[in-house]
């Protein structure tokens, strides 16, 4: 079975302001990415014979011009609540956060946190947040959080920085944390905090279209033997189920100079198939 993590609903183009549809288009270099999100098309990437779940959420960053309700999420899900797992999203710097925390997770059934840091301009570690990180650990919620790079001019890359969650982590030890994108370019801190903590996880999502970049980046989780903390996701509508696992299984032969710089092929078939719903409470 193949867990996706990582995976957005939302209402293209109303979810988003017309400032960020256009600053999208930085997203991937050279292709202009479909943000239109329907799950017919989602279904058409998966490989055959494979089952799959899916982690699905959309996002809230009022800085950043994206907006995307908690109710259009659990709609999504209602879809295929066999397979779809829906994630509630909060931006801490707008009133009323807490009250939707709240129902996100109690009146829509929404089973985890996904959170924008650089996007809605805030730290994760920020003292505002303690109600959030409170709640997830009294309720076991995961929380995927972006970590890393971004296309957004106006979004600050200080808060995206994965050595917050390190401070979070220490604080919070019971609360299972997911990194979203390895912290791309900051894969070493990432590595570094995921390392230390049990329940830190970090996902490689929209990473296989940079294959030079995520080569480098495994090669540094094997060095540090964290391959078990990683977790498969995709991005979606970036990039998709069979691009990401075809991205993956390439990447050998794609960049190693010689079979003595190959990335442990086993441990990438673990990862593709990690149950990734069981390390975060969510089987």
């Amino acid at each position: 079975m193949i867990i996706d993590i990582h995976s957005h609903a939302w209402k293209f183009p109303g979810d988003f302001s017309e400032d960020a549809i256009q600053q999208a288009r930085r997203a991937r270099a050279g292709l202009e990415v479909n943000l239109a999100v329907r799950y017919e098309d989602y279904l058409r990437t998966v490989p055959e014979g494979e089952d799959f779940r899916t982690v699905v959420f959309g996002g809230k960053a009022r800085l950043s011009g994206m907006w995307v309700n908690d109710a259009y999420v659990a709609e999504y899900v209602a879809q295929d609540p066999e397979r779809l797992i829906g994630f509630l999203s909060v931006d801490p710097t707008q009133p009323g956060w807490e009250a939707e925390l709240k129902a996100g997770h109690q009146e829509l059934g929404l089973r985890g946190i996904k959170l924008l840091p650089m996007y809605a301009g805030f730290r994760p570690d920020e003292a505002r947040l303690d109600p959030l990180w409170e709640y997830a650990s009294e309720h076991r919620l995961p929380v995927l959080l972006h970590t890393g790079t971004t296309f957004i001019a106006q979004a600050p890359l200080e808060y995206t920085l994965p050595r917050w969650l390190d401070t979070v982590a220490i604080r919070y030890p019971d609360v299972k944390i997911v990194m979203a994108h390895l912290g791309h370019p900051y894969e070493g801190e990432c590595i570094a905090v995921i390392r230390k903590h049990p329940h830190v996880y970090a996902d490689i999502s929209a990473l296989h279209y940079r294959p030079f970049q995520l080569y480098h980046s495994l090669m540094l989780a094997q060095e540090y033997g964290v391959w078990h903390k990683l977790l498969f996701g995709t991005d979606y509508p970036f990039t998709n189920i069979r691009e990401t696992v075809d991205g993956l299984r390439t990447l050998n032969p794609r960049m190693a100079h010689s079979k003595d710089a190959w990335l442990n092929e086993e441990e990438i078939e673990k990862l593709i198939h990690r149950n990734s719903l069981e390390l975060l409470g969510l089987d």
